[in-house]
C-alpha cells in the first residue's frame, strides 16, 4: 500500500475496538492497518474512504472465520461509524507480481543520479503522457549506457517519480507515466 501513489499514509494498528460476544464476555480487537488515500482529482463529495484493514493468511481465516466473525463485525461497524471501510486481505492480494516488483525496485531507491538527467526523463514522460522503458532507453541510453539507463529508470520508479502498473511484470515494454501526487 505504501508504494501506491494514491495512498497518503498507512498507520499500523490504529485503533483497539471493544466488542462483546452474545455470551456477554467482552474482548478487544486491533486491526492491522488504517490506510488513508489522497483526494487526487476526485471531488470532496466522492473522496476515497480510509480503509481499516486486517491481514490474515487465507488458510487461517477460512479455518477460523466463524470464531473471528464477531470481531470483524465489530470492526466493520466501527469503520462505518468513522466513515471508513473495512477489508480483510489475504496473501493472495499481497504476494505476487506486485510484491516481487516492489522488492526488486527497493534496491534502486537510494541510488543517486544527476538531477538534470532525471528532470529530462521526467519532462519527456510528462510531455508524452505515457511511454515505455524501451522508448526512454532508445532516446537517452544507447549502447554502453543502456544498463545505466535501466538502473536510472528503476530508481525513478522506486522513488515514485515515475509510475506504472506494478501488478504486471516489469520489462522494456512497461508503460510509465508521471504520477499525480495531489
Amino acid at each position: 500500500m505504501e508504494f501506491c501513489t494514491t495512498v497518503l499514509d498507512v498507520i499500523p494498528q490504529p485503533v483497539t475496538i471493544p466488542f462483546t460476544l452474545p455470551t456477554g464476555r467482552s474482548y478487544r480487537y486491533t486491526p492491522d492497518f488504517l490506510v488513508y488515500y489522497r483526494l487526487g482529482d476526485q471531488s470532496y463529495d466522492d473522496y476515497p474512504k480510509p480503509a481499516l484493514v486486517e491481514v490474515k493468511p487465507e488458510k487461517e481465516w477460512r479455518a477460523n472465520w466463524r470464531k473471528w466473525l464477531p470481531k470483524w463485525k465489530a470492526a466493520w461497524r466501527f469503520a462505518q461509524q468513522q466513515g471508513w471501510s473495512f477489508h480483510i486481505v489475504d496473501e493472495s492480494r499481497i504476494r505476487g507480481v506486485a510484491l516481487d516488483n516492489i522488492r526488486m525496485l527497493s534496491r534502486y531507491e537510494r541510488m543517486d543520479f544527476p538531477c538534470e538527467e532525471s528532470r529530462l526523463i521526467l519532462e519527456t514522460v510528462q510531455q508524452m503522457g505515457c511511454t515505455t522503458i524501451d522508448y526512454l532507453l532508445a532516446r537517452y541510453f544507447m549502447g554502453v549506457y543502456r544498463s545505466e539507463g535501466i538502473t536510472h529508470i528503476r530508481h525513478l520508479l522506486a522513488t515514485r517519480q515515475l509510475d506504472c502498473d506494478i501488478t504486471r511484470p516489469l520489462d522494456e515494454l512497461t508503460e510509465m507515466w508521471v504520477p499525480n501526487h495531489e
